[in-house]
């Protein structure tokens, strides 16, 4: 009896410890590449979006957005969206399988995965947009004649192009300050149940474009097929990078959607 007295307590005490383990371990079940955090969860998009486009009658399905995990949206420690985090998978591994290569990347309109770019050793790192002041240089990305031909190893455009007047002529200025040999991380927001482009570049107005392109400073929504026809159209080679690439697993930690694909592109040499 004074046996079991004594040994009692021990077990409750250490059946309550592994109970408590376990519910901390799956507190932190998520991942988030970009800060390199355990976390517990991301946060929704903000319902800012989600009263915008139910004032103005988006007339397209946020259910068919490529790249759109909008109840995983934002990581709960850095902020970074579900693209910023599937660029920073691609990221690492690139970086990583380097070597003593020093790439120099211009960064367009810089996100939360900026900060994983440009405090790596292994980047010369180049921030770049039309009207920020806290970015290197201030540059228009359809006109970019102040930037050498053939002079950047990487660039990083996601989500630009959607703003901008002449997409095709950013795009060949893209092209046109890749080296040969380099590569670039190029999204835009593509909605799937689209067969063309849809777009107007006519002055409409911003509750226009909250119904027609769901953001009031966006002038078009791409389709997949119209997208990938301006890419290679502008001379880029082009690999697609999607859940089987990444891996199931490590989309679901990562609060990815499995319909999300990394479009890198490439400037073949000759």
């Amino acid at each position: 009896m004074n046996i079991i007295k004594k040994v009692f307590p021990i077990f409750i005490k250490d059946f309550i410890k592994n109970i408590i383990f376990k519910i901390n371990q799956n507190k932190n079940i998520y991942y988030c590449p970009v800060c390199n955090k355990k976390i517990n969860g991301f946060n929704k998009i903000d319902e800012a979006y989600f009263k915008e486009w139910d004032k103005n009658q988006f007339i397209h399905s946020i259910f068919c957005f490529e790249t759109l995990n909008f109840l995983f949206y934002s990581c709960k420690k850095c902020g970074a969206s579900d693209r910023d985090r599937l660029s920073a998978l691609f990221l690492k591994e690139k970086l990583l399988k380097n070597g003593n290569k020093k790439y120099k990347i211009i960064d367009f309109a810089p996100s939360a995965v900026s900060e994983l770019i440009k405090n790596s050793k292994e980047v010369e790192y180049v921030s770049a947009d039309l009207n920020a002041k806290n970015v290197d240089i201030n540059i228009d990305i359809q006109e970019m004649s102040a930037l050498n031909e053939n002079h950047f190893d990487a660039f990083i455009c996601s989500h630009v192009l959607e703003h901008v007047l002449n997409d095709v002529k950013a795009l060949s200025e893209l092209y046109r300050i890749l080296k040969y040999g380099g590569w670039g991380i190029l999204m835009v927001p593509i909605s799937l149940n689209l067969n063309n482009d849809y777009e107007n570049n006519n002055n409409i107005s911003e509750s226009e474009r909250w119904k027609h392109f769901g953001q009031n400073d966006h002038l078009r929504l791409y389709s997949k097929r119209g997208f990938l026809e301006k890419v290679k159209n502008a001379g880029f080679s082009l690999k697609q990078l999607d859940v089987d690439y990444f891996g199931k697993d490590i989309f679901t930690k990562s609060g990815i959607n499995n319909r999300s694909v990394l479009y890198i592109v490439e400037k073949n040499v000759g």
